[in-house]
């Protein structure tokens, strides 16, 4: 099977990122810079460094240091110097911004060099204030932009109007060799359970994601004491993720959760080290994010690890999870879908899975990893990506 670059000597691709920490642009970086080395390129990564820089390294990629974080315009205009020069010097083919300040300096040092630009809008696609559409309308200037779900293609159209033919989408890849139950030790549930206190054998529902307001963790509360107040004790809900500062989230949500009287059923965990084993050790897994995901991670690892997902039918999600009205029926889908914000609808759901019984959702959590390694594998965003790339790197190209 020819690979993606055959025909090409060997090309350099430069990605540039705010830094090498842990999120989904980080990792996705790393995955395509791992992706070009195998395929027979030349992978360089500018950032400011982070925790990944290691995993870069040994996946065969090169990185710079670079204030590539910084929104400062004066840094800004010296990173247009750094970068025109790295790719001189290194020979780069094309150059691919994954954020909206590095990709204002690699704009412009692409245009002065004649290199083509690639961008990924990994974020959401703001239609207000005016200067704040602009400020991110670098993200749709490149000769090819990618979007990580066909509703960020379809907000990019509608916000920043491209020509058409210049927009892709490239759904968000997950490494389906992690997150696969097979691979997650009985020792790593023991070891998960205890430092979290789950003594008993009630169903646990998690909802992974950063404490913040938009991901729905006092909608999830809510659906809890609906489901309380009902009768229902049968459950627990685990809020797994870190506050990364916002202390005052924080506090409403262990507020909420004494409010409502659910203390027994529902806490916070803080965050996570090992998320395979999380999604393992639940039951189904929520995200009832309240503004539409741009793609909506959660919902494909949760798939990957073979647990039902009830999310919000909007955004990414809505293309991610398999529901029952799109899929013709239960004994098709992977998940359910519930209007965002909506605590009653979440409670319903919930007390719909958990009705459900085993056999029947371990069947939709099986279709749900056949989706995953169908649709949402690294293997297949690399493999676009890379065609992509070396569309626009060929001879012919223009």
């Amino acid at each position: 099977m020819p690979t993606p670059f055959e025909g090409l000597a060997r090309p350099t691709i430069l990605q540039i990122v705010p830094s090498l920490d842990i999120g989904g642009a980080e990792r996705t970086t790393v995955d395509i810079a791992r992706a070009v080395v195998k395929a027979g390129g030349r992978a360089l990564v500018a950032s400011s460094g982070g925790r990944l820089v290691e995993e870069l390294r040994a996946a065969g990629a090169e990185h710079f240091d670079m204030a590539a974080q910084s929104k400062n315009p004066i840094v800004m205009a010296l990173n247009v110097e750094h970068l025109t020069r790295l790719i001189l010097r290194e020979k780069v083919d094309l150059v691919h911004a994954r954020s909206r300040a590095p990709a204002w300096s690699a704009l412009a040092a692409a245009r002065r060099t004649s290199r083509p630009f690639v961008t990924t809008y990994h974020s959401k696609v703001h239609e207000s204030p005016r200067l704040k559409v602009f400020y991110n309308s670098v993200m749709a200037r490149g000769d090819a932009v990618i979007a990580n779900s066909a509703y960020t293609a379809a907000r990019i159209r509608k916000v920043h109007a491209p020509d058409a033919a210049r927009v892709f989408t490239v759904p968000r890849g997950i490494d389906t060799d992690y997150f696969d139950p097979a691979t997650v030790a009985p020792t790593r549930l023991a070891a998960l359970r205890a430092s979290w206190g789950v003594e008993d054998d009630r169903p646990i529902f998690i909802l992974p994601a950063r404490l913040t307001r938009w991901k729905g963790q006092a909608v999830a509360i809510e659906a809890a004491a609906v489901l309380h107040a009902a009768g229902r004790n049968d459950f627990q809900l685990l809020l797994v993720g870190d506050a990364q500062g916002r202390d005052n989230y924080t506090h409403e949500l262990e507020a909420g959760i004494r409010k409502s009287g659910v203390g027994h059923l529902v806490r916070l965990t803080g965050p996570c080290n090992d998320m395979p084993a999380a999604y393992a050790l639940s039951a189904v897994v929520l995200s009832p994010s309240i503004d539409p995901e741009p793609f909506g991670r959660t919902a494909v690892e949760a798939q990957a690890m073979e647990r039902p997902i009830i999310a919000s039918d909007s955004g990414g999600q809505r293309e991610t999870v398999l529901t029952p009205e799109n899929v013709g029926g239960l004994g098709h889908a992977t998940g359910l879908g519930v209007p965002a914000g909506d605590a009653a609808a979440l409670a319903a759901a919930m007390a719909r899975l958990l009705d459900l019984g085993a056999e029947a959702c371990h069947a939709m959590g099986a279709r749900g990893r056949a989706n995953v390694l169908a649709h949402y594998s690294v293997r297949a965003m690399a493999s676009a990506t890379l065609a992509i790339y070396a569309r626009l790197i060929s001879p012919s190209h223009g």
